[in-house]
């Protein structure tokens, strides 16, 4: 099976969807059978559009752990699977194929909640061999996704978290997280709070083509400023950054996040791990058909002629003349600006294990 392919659906239209990201449903790397829609003559109806849904995954724990050395941070948490922003460049994508679901349209559409977050989280965190360490909120999936307006899960997870004063650190595409400014203001007063505002691009139609659901870039640039403002530190990661599409932007992106207040930034160069290379190749095709070969070309020769590179240390920054050229950028501008390069240290000293739940059908029993 080719990364390339789709997954055809009488379910699905066979162009770009106004507001999504993916054109259709990649055939995913599970896949164990693969079904054409031939021609037979018939005419049909035009396919309903797809829909959002909203899903339970009934989760038993919460936190994920990790020990690569390409992140600042060890523990996680994930408020959903899935992410309605639609970015077609999302490294996560891929993990809807864990669920059976293509890591096209599915992993727009199809949105998986954990409802007990919260309660889960607090009985790992009042666990006696529990380590404190600042914990990064929607590292997969935005944790500020168009849901969370109604299911407000990331909102009694910073609950939890202000009530063990315990650190946490989020990266969001949504200027939806202002509605916590008074949450993320408090753990800030105590050191214990870290924004990153992901930035990818300040032209407007092509963050809507990229990027379809998140925020514009203006109304992030907004909850740069207000979060700035209100003594949180916010971060700015310029990332992807996609050879011949955006990175020309690269400075820019920078002065215009330092002007609104951040004050440390990071970048990422794109990354096509699994499918995610057969739906952007699909993507340029449709969006920038005039740039997609010499795009995939300069990719391909910043991951070692393939169109993902794994390995720790060259993942996030990539191989070779043009990754080194865009790094020097980076160096030269953040100095100038003085932004700093590395997430700031908060206060793990502070943290005190939540009380176990109180009610007997929540509580685990001990074995002695």
């Amino acid at each position: 099976m080719q990364d390339s392919d789709l997954h055809p659906s009488l379910e699905l239209p066979d162009r770009p969807v106004k507001g999504r990201g993916a054109v259709g449903n990649v055939a995913h790397r599970y896949s164990s059978d693969r079904r054409l829609a031939e021609d037979d003559g018939w005419e049909r109806d035009t396919p309903a559009l797809p829909q959002t849904r909203l899903l339970v995954d009934a989760a038993k724990s919460i936190i994920s752990r990790n020990d690569s050395p390409d992140l600042e941070f060890t523990q996680s948490l994930n408020p959903y699977r899935g992410c309605e922003h639609g970015c077609i460049y999302c490294y996560a994508r891929p993990t809807h194929a864990w669920l059976g679901l293509s890591p096209g349209l599915d992993f727009e559409t199809q949105i998986f909640q954990k409802p007990n977050a919260a309660a889960l989280l607090r009985a790992e965190l009042a666990r006696p061999g529990y380590v404190c360490s600042t914990l990064v909120l929607g590292a997969a999936t935005d944790a500020y996704q168009p849901f969370e307006r109604q299911t407000r899960l990331s909102r009694s997870v910073l609950e939890v978290l202000l009530e063990a004063r315990h650190p946490v650190a989020v990266v969001s595409k949504s200027s939806l997280i202002l509605r916590d400014l008074d949450l993320w203001t408090e753990l800030a007063r105590h050191n214990l709070a870290h924004v990153g505002i992901s930035l990818t691009t300040l032209d407007g139609p092509l963050a809507r083509q990229l990027e379809p659901r998140a925020s514009a870039p203006h109304a992030r640039l907004t909850a740069i400023e207000k979060l700035a403002a209100a003594g949180v530190p916010v971060s700015i990661f310029a990332s992807p950054l996609i050879p011949g599409l955006n990175d020309h932007e690269l400075e820019k992106l920078l002065a215009a996040a330092r002007e609104h207040g951040a004050s440390s930034a990071s970048y990422t160069l794109l990354r096509l791990p699994h499918e995610v290379a057969g739906l952007f190749r699909d993507w340029l095709e449709w969006h920038a058909p005039q740039k997609a070969a010499r795009i995939m070309s300069v990719l391909h020769d910043l991951r070692g002629g393939r169109a993902n590179d794994a390995k720790f240390g060259s993942r996030m920054t990539g191989l070779g003349h043009f990754a080194e050229l865009i790094r020097q950028r980076f160096e030269l501008t953040c100095r100038r600006l003085g932004l700093a390069r590395d997430w700031p240290l908060l206060d793990h000293s502070r943290f005190t294990p939540p009380p176990p739940p109180q009610n007997d059908g929540e509580r685990q029993l001990s074995l002695f």
